[in-house]
């Protein structure tokens, strides 16, 4: 297991600063979805055209920061071994992005990322790039804020790249059990859901919530409900979520992504965006730590979150990178 992640981890950082060819660590016939606007690109000459490339050019000095690196057996279709990662892109922003323009300083590029291994190459890939943190270093932010806005930390324990202990199939069930609760027993009316939070709830009561750029951050149980749930379900009061492609365990942590992972209609205004009723999709990726001292089950301790804001946005008739660039 080790070497299967450690592998791949290096394989993508050699990949980001050109040490390395991409013929040893993507496919020929890989095919990777990325966030908005990049979107689908099928095979390694376009991946690397359009993705590798323009991050390089762009990001002067490019280099991947790691938070997190894990990897196992995918439990669900297309089943498989896939990593999946937190990671930051650093580098000067000294040319456009995707679009975006320059903000000729530092930047930390969020990114939350699932690949899947055969043959020690990666055939598939799916990625949320945050645009909008980079937009908010470079002070020009399009959308509303609500929580904190942070650099996502490591993980607490300082343990979460390649974990060497902890039971890999008993943090995914924690995440499995909050995941079927939230579900299962949501109530529209009063926006709560059972066995999240208290004594066999499935949510640490120190719980630490990461969340994209214009969401943030925030802490405690009371904290992720004041600065993000209760503003989503609001806007968004008949999500349906799962439709996951992805979920795997590795050590005391667990992965799960779904593209899209939610659909929904827009009922209430969102991040200073009035609602109008359009149905929408959401590309969510979660990564999560359990602490199994807490409890013989386990409870949630930290989760980062990446949702695909530019895509949400661009669904709901805006263009960030366009409204970004405008405030120059």
């Amino acid at each position: 297991m080790a070497d299967f992640r450690s592998k791949t981890r290096a394989g993508l950082a050699d990949l980001i600063t050109g040490q390395s060819g991409s013929e040893e660590i993507i496919a020929e016939q890989a095919i990777f979805d990325v966030a908005w606007p990049v979107n689908r690109l099928e095979g390694r000459a376009a991946i690397m055209d359009e993705f590798v490339e323009p991050l390089r050019a762009a990001l002067t000095g490019a280099q991947r920061r790691d938070l997190l690196f894990i990897g196992g057996q995918n439990i669900r279709e297309p089943g498989g071994m896939w990593c999946a990662c937190v990671t930051h892109y650093v580098g000067n922003f000294d040319q456009s992005l995707f679009g975006l323009l320059p903000s000729k300083s530092m930047t930390f590029l969020r990114s939350g990322e699932f690949y899947r291994i055969e043959d020690g190459q990666i055939t598939e890939a799916k990625i949320i790039l945050d645009l909008p943190s980079t937009m908010l270093l470079a002070r020009r932010m399009p959308i509303e804020m609500i929580g904190a806005e942070i650099s996502f930390p490591a993980p607490a324990t300082q343990d979460g790249l390649c974990p060497t202990t902890g039971d890999g199939k008993a943090s995914l069930d924690c995440v499995e059990g909050m995941l079927g609760a939230l579900s299962s027993g949501y109530d529209p009316k009063t926006f709560s859901s059972p066995s999240q939070t208290g004594t066999d709830g499935y949510w640490a009561d120190d719980m630490l919530w990461y969340g994209p750029a214009g969401v943030g951050s925030n802490y405690l149980w009371e904290g992720f409900v004041k600065d993000h749930r209760e503003d989503f379900l609001r806007a968004f009061p008949d999500r349906v979520g799962g439709n996951h492609y992805c979920r795997i365990g590795d050590g005391n942590y667990a992965a799960v992504s779904g593209w899209p992972s939610m659909t929904m209609t827009f009922q209430g205004d969102y991040l200073g965006q009035k609602a109008d009723g359009r149905a929408l999709t959401l590309r969510v990726m979660d990564f999560y730590r359990c602490d199994f001292a807490l409890g013989p089950k386990g409870k949630i301790k930290e989760n980062w979150v990446t949702l695909d804001y530019g895509d949400l946005f661009h669904q709901m008739g805006r263009d960030l990178i366009a409204e970004s660039n405008a405030m120059i």
